[in-house]
């Protein structure tokens, strides 16, 4: 298992942060791209693939900073005569993405998709019987899914957005590496997002090699450091801060 983020930002600009991507190659190389942010494309290309590359996507939720270029990526494959793709999400990925093709007359007919919807407990097989996804609910302002990817001995866990839960955090347990939301710094007032001190109830208890914080608000820029010694202090694994093409091995 090979990881890139492609997107380590939100919906509001800032420097070097696209919005949310993760590129993940499986030991029988096949490209998954968990969220589609505005951006990723773009970065996509950067990292050295081809949008031809991704054999799935897998959505966290539907907030448009998680999957704006999702239809962008699609009509990339389409001019390049790939029309086919699996996408994964949670209740409603389906009506929204033929709500979006919709209004584009010219899109319709053009993609054969796959949308399949996954719902909290369900295990699937991705690319043969040792490439297992399996989900959890988050707890966000709309239904949003944590993922735990395990993969030639390895494990992966996304949490996509989310305030730090019970779910997300027994999905975690015996990962090699947990990604999760860390939206703002500490003492920061926040619902349905992450704070390193909202983060420190489960720190003791977690059972992850590393810990990466992603999806950084601006408010986080010049305290990054001062997060990073936070949740080192309070965690026994490794902690460290995601950046926009940085590639991390569980």
């Amino acid at each position: 298992m090979k990881i890139q983020f492609l997107g380590s930002g939100v919906a509001i600009p800032q420097p070097g942060r696209v919005q949310s991507g993760i590129a993940v190659e499986t030991e029988n190389d096949n490209l998954l791209l968990f969220d589609c942010g505005a951006g990723v494309l773009q970065r996509l290309y950067e990292s050295g693939r081809d949008p031809r590359d991704v054999d799935a996507i897998i959505l966290t939720h539907l907030h448009l900073d998680h999957v704006a270029d999702v239809l962008p990526l699609l009509k990339s494959r389409w001019l390049c005569e790939k029309r086919d793709c699996v996408i994964y999400g949670p209740e409603g990925t389906r009506d929204w993405l033929d709500g979006l093709i919709g209004l584009y007359p010219y899109l319709q007919g053009r993609f054969d998709l796959s949308v399949i919807e996954l719902k909290p407990g369900r295990q699937i097989a991705l690319d043969g019987n040792d490439c297992r996804l399996s989900c959890a609910p988050g707890m966000h302002s709309v239904p949003s899914l944590g993922y735990r990817l395990e993969d030639g001995g390895k494990i992966m866990v996304y949490s996509g957005d989310t305030q730090p839960c019970d779910s997300l955090m027994e999905l975690a347990q015996g990962s090699d590496v947990l990604i999760h939301e860390c939206s703002f710094p500490p003492g920061f007032e926040v619902d349905f997002h992450t704070t390193p001190d909202m983060l420190e109830p489960y720190l003791g208890k977690l059972d992850t090699g590393k810990l990466y914080l992603t999806h950084l608000y601006p408010q986080m820029q010049g305290r990054e450091q001062e997060s990073l010694e936070y949740m080192r202090s309070r965690f026994k694994g490794e902690v460290h801060i995601a950046s926009d093409l940085l590639e991390i091995d569980p």
